[in-house]
């Protein structure tokens, strides 16, 4: 397998013995192998594994930067933005970074062999529900090339094979970096095909990924509506995904203005960019004025430029001078595709309205079930939105910037899912792992 990952020259589709699909097969072929060996290694030699991987990525340093620096280059040359390229590029602190990310997963707790449940029949016989790996696990991906790492980690972690087929703008750095993981995994004793990427970008790869059910128990695409759509067409096995993001705060009429200020600002303008920013602030109109004299003077400064609805854009429009956009682009009346729109930029939609009903009616109308929160000093209204809006993560008072695996205390993770079977939320180490059910018995028989 490592002579197999360290050229993406070895999977082309004029290869005269193997065809394409062929050879994205033969890693399906290998992936399952390597997932019964995984499922017999104890957590000392997983965690074995993992150091080992973090020695290999920081020792690997000159090859990974080399990679690195073609695939930069080729960024430049496409004309990818500077934020694109920043989240593209590797140094030497970012590969000690990575290094050390996956130190960390190896001191996490392991999820496998938890019993989950243990109870005894009135006959005797012992019934224990007991977690278990997954076995192979597709992941595809359109991100930068620390993900590669995160991921094959997570899935090593939890005894499951992983495959994965990266972005074409990091497929030189995915490839030295999951050779790197391959090495220092072997070098340790796991599996030497428990991590493998597709060295290619063709589209098609992701096709015979997505059909491969033989091989692969569950898939997982992180990237843009467009690869999760593709994802979701083809996938003959289970996928784990969230379409978009679209976050929405409630600002009650009890809520404090000054922790509103903070919460919205940072849940907008911190990354914009983001799956967990929010893009629509819901207000309760009792409290609109002071609302927009504050929170919304302080987005407009920031350059956000707000969508209001009939209602609020009287309000708005007052300050809409004094920002860095032009006053007729810094406050614009909404359209009504504006509250179903994940912007991913310093655009925020805004609505009036009456009441925490109508306020969970527009959630659960228009939203992702992705990240949305209520801020108000009313504990009842409070537990009312927790217990009433149906979404992967809900928040009172915070910022929904903290749906993220790193934040929940969880490591790293594979991506946010909005799915209700059967990961939910920030998907990490317990999500990559299902159950089994284990029964001893002393002779019974079925009556």
């Amino acid at each position: 397998m490592i002579s197999q990952i360290a050229s993406p020259a070895l999977l082309v589709k004029d290869t005269v013995s193997m065809t394409l699909t062929d050879q994205i097969h033969d890693f399906g072929k290998r992936a399952r192998a390597a997932a019964r060996q995984l499922r017999q290694c104890t957590t000392a030699q997983k965690n074995d594994g993992l150091r080992a991987m973090a020695d290999e990525l920081v020792a690997a340093q000159e090859e990974l930067l080399a990679a690195n620096a073609s695939d930069v280059a080729q960024g430049q040359d496409a004309g990818l933005s500077a934020a694109m390229l920043d989240r593209l590029t590797l140094n030497p602190k970012r590969i000690v970074a990575m290094a050390d990310g996956v130190r960390q997963v190896a001191e996490l707790p392991d999820p496998v062999g938890e019993i989950i449940r243990d109870w005894t029949r009135p006959n005797g016989l012992r019934i224990q529900k007991v977690r278990v790996p997954i076995g192979v696990v597709g992941i595809i991906y359109e991100s930068r090339p620390n993900v590669t790492a995160d991921a094959a980690v997570l899935c090593a972690k939890t005894g499951n094979a992983t495959i994965l087929r990266g972005g074409r703008e990091s497929i030189a750095s995915n490839v030295a970096i999951a050779a790197a993981l391959a090495r220092g995994g072997a070098r340790a004793g796991l599996p030497v095909d428990a991590i493998q990427l597709i060295p290619t970008t063709d589209r098609e790869a992701v096709r015979v990924m997505c059909e491969m059910d033989q091989y692969m128990d569950c898939i997982v695409p992180r990237g843009g509506k467009g690869l999760i759509e593709t994802v979701v067409q083809h996938a003959r096995m289970p996928v784990i995904k969230h379409y978009d993001g679209i976050c929405i705060l409630y600002v009650d009429a009890a809520a404090d203005l000054g922790m509103t200020e903070s919460i919205v600002l940072n849940a907008k303008c911190q990354r914009p960019g983001v799956c967990n920013a929010i893009e629509t602030v819901v207000v309760q109109a009792s409290v609109a004025e002071q609302f927009f004299a504050t929170t919304g003077r302080a987005l407009i400064e920031k350059g956000v430029q707000l969508r209001c609805d009939e209602r609020a854009l009287p309000l708005a429009k007052p300050m809409a001078g004094l920002g860095t956009r032009p006053a007729d682009e810094a406050v614009v009346a909404a359209k009504p595709e504006d509250f179903r729109t994940e912007f991913l930029d310093l655009i925020l939609a805004v609505k009036m309205v009456d009441s925490l009903d109508a306020a969970v009616e527009h959630i659960e109308t228009n939203g992702s079930h992705h990240s949305d929160g209520i801020i108000t000093a009313d504990a009842a209204k409070a537990e009312r939105f927790l217990a009433e809006v149906d979404s992967a993560t809900v928040y009172w008072n915070a910022s929904t910037r903290f749906t993220d695996g790193g934040e929940f205390g969880f490591g790293a993770e594979i991506g946010i899912s909005t799915d209700k079977l059967h990961a939910r939320g920030p998907m990490a180490l317990e999500e990559l792992t299902t159950y089994k059910y284990v029964l001893r018995g002393t002779g019974q028989v079925r009556a």
